[in-house]
């Protein structure tokens, strides 16, 4: 039985000492402060045991407090909710282990905005993001007319070297059918292709004397 009660106590001291050693969050930083909404984040140290965390929420100056806890966890952040506009919050944050919870953090004091702030900042980053999507539409455009212009540049290009090929291809036939012309004009007789013309004397009063027209081959 004495044995019995001294392990017992041995595992309680050795809890307890786990317990004691554990280390209180670090880097607890407080984000996106808005009038009723805010989030609490931290880091763990490096081969701690941790299993969840604990989160007090006090009113500067109120003695009455908001207990958040969570256990079966890794998450190292956690939304505070529920808050009052123009008004000083007081935070702590504590790990849970197997054996116990670590000490407290050192305290994060921060205060709410107006309502009316939330919704100008909330206004003035929608305006941000609708000129960041109008300006990358129009870059998507510039480049789509670009693309095109490009691609009718090309296809011009290729089609006059394309009808260049086919002109610079008619030009020895072209050249083998004048030079078959000027053969076919010109006669063994008249080798410069000589000009026939036709001349008609006047013709006579006596209807009985007629001249007869006579054809003249000039070389």
């Amino acid at each position: 039985m004495e044995r019995f009660v001294l392990l017992v106590l041995g595992c309680l001291g050795v809890s307890r000492v786990t317990a004691d050693s554990l280390s209180p969050p670090v880097n607890v930083t407080i984000k996106e402060v808005k009038a009723n909404f805010a989030v609490v984040s931290w880091d763990i140290p490096e081969g701690d045991p941790v299993i969840g965390f604990a989160i007090t929420q006090q009113k500067k100056d109120v003695h009455m407090l908001r207990f958040i806890q969570e256990v079966n966890t890794t998450t190292r952040s956690c939304a505070l909710w529920d808050l009052e506009e123009e008004t000083d919050y007081i935070v702590h944050v504590q790990f849970i282990s197997m054996s116990g919870t670590s000490p407290l953090s050192e305290p994060i004091l921060f205060r709410t905005p107006k309502e009316a702030e939330t919704q100008a900042s909330k206004s003035k980053d929608e305006v941000t993001m609708e000129e960041v999507g109008q300006s990358s539409q129009l870059r998507a455009g510039e480049l789509i007319i670009i693309v095109v212009v490009l691609i009718m540049w090309a296809g011009v290009i290729a089609l006059f070297c394309r009808q260049y090929d086919i002109i610079k291809d008619n030009e020895p036939n072209n050249n083998k059918d004048k030079a078959k012309n000027s053969s076919e004009c010109s006669t063994p007789e008249h080798p410069t292709g000589g000009l026939l013309r036709s001349k008609q004397f006047p013709k006579n009063n006596n209807n009985n004397n007629r001249m007869p027209s006579v054809n003249i081959i000039e070389v």
